[in-house]
Formats: structure tokens, C-alpha cells, sequence
């Protein structure tokens, strides 16, 4: 079975930081043999060197023609003007986006946003970008349903993801829904980032950034994560933290973007999944060691979440047969 191919279009003046993402994490995906499961190939419009924005130039392996027989085509913060100011795109980059096969997916990172909206690609889409272009993506593009708080949006074959180091989260959801938690969190070992992060870009918009205490949930999210098997209610994870069950809800909410329900549900379901790749267990005990109950509620989840079942997810990602 040939590699998944990934083509990352460079277009001037690139965010370097950006463009190095996902040749980094795509390329450092291996299968249980060492092989590699992503063919990488940065390409430009052409194949002349590309102007970064922070003082060098890169050169694309490729061509646009890379982007013809690409599985997923990246694009990385760019501030090609065209797409930035004029709310268009030339003629050249339109026709090499208009070569990408319709089975492909497509993933921006930060302001690559403006180049798939340019294209028409996330016209009544959820999408994102980073925060501080998120009012600009929203008026350039109408059409297009801007979330400047989370950290990426996954809406099938169009994935985008806020600002910088969200690609990373992007391109790690990325292979960890096409190969399982086991093949993305080597990747973030490797990379020495954590194989997920907590709650989205809200935490780092300036205006949203709480000043009237210092008191964190931080370490009660870690030992709830180490806890997912025992109760956890929003009381109990309150007690934990010394604060009042409306402080530590507001609180909660500000540092993860999200409730701590939804926060528990996930990182449960996370664990379940590691638990399914890793170990021969059964469904029954995989719901209690992870803290969803029952085998039903797990398949309850999954299906949910991944339209699969637990015992189908284990033969995918896992290779057993149960």
C-alpha cells in the first residue's frame, strides 16, 4: 500500500514557522514496520524559491502539479495579498487549487484560511484562523462561519486550524484520526510537544485574559486526567481546586474553552482509545477504566464521535480481531 501523499503549498512570503509543520509531523509518522505513512512534498506555483516573511526563501520540491495527485493538500500563514487584502486569487494559484482531485482533503494552518476562502472552499464552512485575523477573514469573506476561539475545526475533508503552533494540533488530529492515538502521540514525543492540548485560542486573546486572580484549575485537570475512572463531578473537581463551583466553572472555562464536563467526556473517550489500540481488553473493561460506564456507553461515544464501534475502531487502528 503506497503512502498517503501530502503536497504543502507555499505561497510568498510564507510564514516559515507554518510551513515547516506539516513536513515535520506528516513526515515523522511511521507504521509498526518503521515505513513511512505520508509522502511529503512541499510544491510552490512554481518550482522557483518562495520568500519567507522572516528572512529567508525556501525551495519547493515541486511544482502545482503536486497538487493534481495529493491525498491532503496543506496550506500553510501566508500573506499572499491576493487572498489577504483583495479577497481574491491569481489566476495561477486558482488553477493549481482548482487541480485538487475532489476525494482530497484540505487543511489550512493560520492565515492559510484566507487562501481556502478565496478559493470558495469554505463558503458556509466553520472555520478558523488565528485571533487576530479572525475580524478580517469574517469581513473579506462572509460566507465563511469564523470561530476565532477554538484551536482547529474539523469539518471533514476541510480542516483549518488557528494560529501557529495550532497546526501543530491540527496536523497531530490529523494522524491520530487516520491512524490512531498510539501514531500521533510517537509524533508528539518526537516533536516534544503534548500529543493533545487543552481548550482553544480563547486563552490567549489579549482582551480575554482574567486579571482579577491567579488561581488555575491546571492541576486539578491533570489529576482528574489521572483519575478518569473514578466519579467526577463538577463538585468533587471544585473541592479539588479550593474554589467555589462557580468560580471554578468560569475559571475552567477561561483557561480550556470549554465546560468540564465536555473536558472529562473527551479526555475519557482519549483514553478509551489508547486503551482499545494498546491493550486486549474488553469493551466492558475499557468503559471502566476510561470512566464511560458501560461497554454501550462507550459505543455509544464512539459511534458518536467516530462513527465507529469499539470492536471496529480495534481493528483498524489496533490490527486485532475481537
Amino acid at each position: 500500500m503506497s503512502a498517503h501523499r501530502v503536497a504543502v503549498l507555499l505561497l510568498e512570503p510564507v510564514i516559515g514557522f507554518d510551513a515547516a509543520i506539516a513536513p515535520t509531523l506528516f513526515g515523522a509518522a511511521r507504521g509498526p514496520d518503521g515505513a513511512s505513512l505520508y509522502e511529503v512534498t512541499t510544491c510552490g506555483v512554481t518550482t522557483d524559491p518562495v520568500l519567507a516573511t522572516t528572512g529567508f526563501a525556501m525551495i519547493p520540491a515541486a511544482g502545482a502539479e503536486a497538487l493534481a495527485t495529493a491525498d491532503t493538500v496543506v496550506v500553510p500563514g501566508t500573506l499572499y495579498r491576493p487572498a489577504r487584502v483583495d479577497g481574491r486569487l491569481e489566476p495561477q494559484v486558482a488553477a493549481a487549487l482548482a487541480a485538487i482531485p475532489p476525494a482530497a482533503r484540505v487543511v489550512s494552518i493560520c492565515t492559510g484560511a484566507f487562501v481556502l476562502a478565496a478559493a470558495g472552499l469554505l463558503d458556509g464552512r466553520p472555520a478558523t484562523t488565528h485571533w487576530q485575523h479572525a475580524d478580517a477573514l469574517r469581513a473579506l469573506y462572509p460566507r465563511v462561519q469564523v470561530d476565532e476561539n477554538v484551536l482547529f475545526v474539523d469539518d471533514g475533508d476541510v480542516l483549518t486550524s488557528a494560529g501557529l503552533a495550532a497546526g501543530i494540533d491540527l496536523c497531530l488530529h490529523v494522524i491520530r484520526s487516520d491512524h490512531g492515538t498510539q501514531v500521533a502521540n510517537a509524533v508528539a514525543r518526537y516533536c516534544v510537544v503534548p500529543p493533545w492540548r487543552e481548550g482553544g485560542q480563547a486563552q490567549f486573546i489579549e482582551s480575554q485574559v482574567p486579571i482579577d486572580d491567579f488561581a488555575s484549575t491546571a492541576a486539578t485537570r491533570n489529576w482528574a486526567a489521572q483519575n478518569l475512572h473514578e466519579p467526577l463531578t463538577i463538585r468533587r473537581l471544585a473541592e479539588h481546586a479550593g474554589m467555589s463551583t462557580r468560580t471554578f466553572i468560569r475559571r475552567f472555562r477561561e483557561e480550556t474553552g470549554l465546560p468540564p464536563g465536555e473536558w472529562i467526556r473527551h479526555r475519557r473517550i482519549d483514553r478509551a482509545r489508547e486503551l482499545l489500540e494498546g491493550h486486549d481488553l474488553s469493551v466492558d473493561e475499557v468503559a471502566r477504566q476510561s470512566g464511560l460506564g458501560s461497554g454501550g456507553n462507550l459505543r455509544h461515544h464512539l459511534r458518536r464521535g467516530l462513527g465507529m464501534s469499539p470492536s471496529s475502531y480495534r481493528k483498524v487502528f489496533a490490527g486485532h480481531e475481537h
